[in-house]
């Protein structure tokens, strides 16, 4: 097996990895629960700066002049005899477009989530004005919060 073969086999096992701990993220965000979230968001960032490294070596093994990143299709259009490689890279890709997806629902899950408790605890704190007392004239009356009577 090259080189390039194994690191895109090790790459691609990391990308694998990170898109089930986004898998494992979204079950605990339905679950509206957030234990374990702090276990998974530790280990997603671990995994992306694994991966992070794991680009950086691809790179720096693919670059002939030491650029700091290389154009993927451009390598493999010079070197076509590396067809494994080439569907590696594809296989690749595709979980990690698989990865974004599922991110950008979690952030989604998240929003909504966000948007409940922060609904939640204007609720519970009387952030909202309470409309809900009326004056002699049959108008609505803002609470004032001095009398026991606002707070009913």
């Amino acid at each position: 097996m090259n080189a390039v073969v194994a690191l895109l086999k090790r790459e691609t096992e990391l990308v694998i990895r990170f898109r089930d701990t986004l898998l494992r993220e979204q079950d605990i965000l339905r679950s509206g629960s957030s234990d374990g979230l702090t276990e998974v968001n530790n280990e997603k960032l671990s995994l992306v700066e694994f991966l992070n490294q794991a680009g950086t070596e691809r790179s720096r093994t693919l670059s002939s002049g030491g650029e700091p990143t290389i154009d993927m299709q451009a390598w493999f259009s010079a070197h076509p005899q590396e067809k494994e490689s080439a569907a590696l890279w594809e296989g690749m890709l595709k979980i990690a477009r698989e990865a974004r997806g599922i991110n950008e629902l979690n952030g989604n899950l998240i929003s909504v989530l966000h948007q409940k408790t922060s609904e939640a605890l204007a609720i519970l704190t009387h952030s909202q004005a309470d409309q809900s007392l009326y004056s002699s004239s049959g108008q609505a009356a803002m609470s004032t919060g001095s009398r026991i009577i606002d707070s009913a």
